[in-house]
């Protein structure tokens, strides 16, 4: 899933929604108003807006989230009840995320499933200049959120595979089947043994506010915590850097787990282990690479064809083959 608070555009209709202003303005303090509203671009799980508020304390930003695709619809309430629980959890620790202000997981007073939240400072940042750079504050920040401590009571659900192998479907173009079936017969073994830990499990540049410039740049905010997770440290990585590949390139995207370790994060020890994880997730884009670029095309990145996105993941996962196999 991928959902950001960055620039938006002003909406109208929104919350203009009756039942969902009322929901949002109940949780308002006494006095504050919504002034405007802005629809939020680059997501496609769910409908985000930035709203304006105001009060005899000042002004604000919230951040309303709301389900309304039918799929989305169906999970709902699972969804946004792991994410209340999970920004609840977070305010504890030193990882950027928002604060929870309310939750309606199941549409019963706003018009579709929603959850209410504190607004992040920064925006996203896509393009491939400095992307070397930003790898480094991305595997720091992951590295943070793999350490957050969790009591057996608070810890998330278990990690969901994306793929198996009998759902990856091979492109018909490929001139590498032989590459594509060594692939899939590494994620039909047992998964392997692992040390399991707090996981985003959607964690990737679309994922992650950043603020300043040059030497002063830093994540100040990481969003979207609907699929939060209990399992290999290695699955997070491999996700983060299956989306490197495909925004910036292979090598980008091969460079995000030694970033990882350096930066004090511990990884599986055994190479094919290592694969496996790798593997499991880059495997879940084939061949559909560009669904992760829809919203990021929405962001500017018109460069992001289905002809380049299929070639990068199938250069993606020859290079983790010849690395790690």
């Amino acid at each position: 899933m991928t959902e950001h608070v960055n620039a938006g555009e002003t909406d109208d209709e929104a919350p203009s929604r009756a039942a969902t202003r009322s929901w949002v303005e109940k949780h308002l303090p006494p006095g504050d108003r919504i002034e405007a509203v802005e629809r939020l671009r680059g997501g496609w799980t769910s409908e985000m807006r930035r709203l304006h508020v105001c009060g005899p304390n000042g002004s604000r930003q919230l951040v309303l989230r709301s389900f309304v695709k039918p799929f989305f619809l169906r999970h709902a309430q699972g969804l946004l009840t792991r994410e209340a629980a999970v920004l609840t959890l977070l305010g504890d620790t030193e990882v950027p995320a928002a604060g929870l202000h309310a939750v309606d997981a199941t549409g019963e007073f706003c018009d579709h499933p929603s959850l209410l939240m504190s607004h992040l400072p920064g925006t996203l940042h896509l393009d491939d200049a400095d992307a070397g750079q930003r790898v480094g504050l991305l595997a720091r920040q992951l590295v943070g959120i793999h350490r957050v401590q969790v009591g057996e009571v608070d810890r998330p659900r278990t990690y969901q595979a994306w793929t198996d192998p009998g759902s990856v479907r091979v492109p018909g173009a490929t001139t590498r089947p032989d590459l594509w079936r060594r692939a899939v017969d590494v994620i039909r073994r047992d998964p392997p043994a692992h040390q399991p830990c707090f996981l985003h499990r959607d964690f990737h540049p679309g994922n992650v506010l950043l603020s300043g410039h040059g030497t002063g740049l830093r994540v100040s905010g990481v969003v979207d915590w609907v699929e939060t997770s209990w399992g290999p440290a290695d699955l997070d990585v491999a996700h983060c850097s299956t989306a490197l590949a495909l925004l910036h390139g292979v090598e980008t995207g091969m460079l995000f787990a030694e970033q990882y370790a350096a930066s004090g994060g511990r990884l599986d020890e055994d190479p094919a282990a290592h694969l496996y994880w790798r593997l499991l997730d880059a495997l879940a884009f084939a061949p559909d690479a560009e669904k992760m670029a829809v919203p990021w095309r929405e962001l500017g990145r018109s460069d992001l064809t289905s002809e380049l996105l299929s070639h990068r993941l199938e250069d993606y996962i020859e290079a983790l083959v010849v690395r790690y196999g």
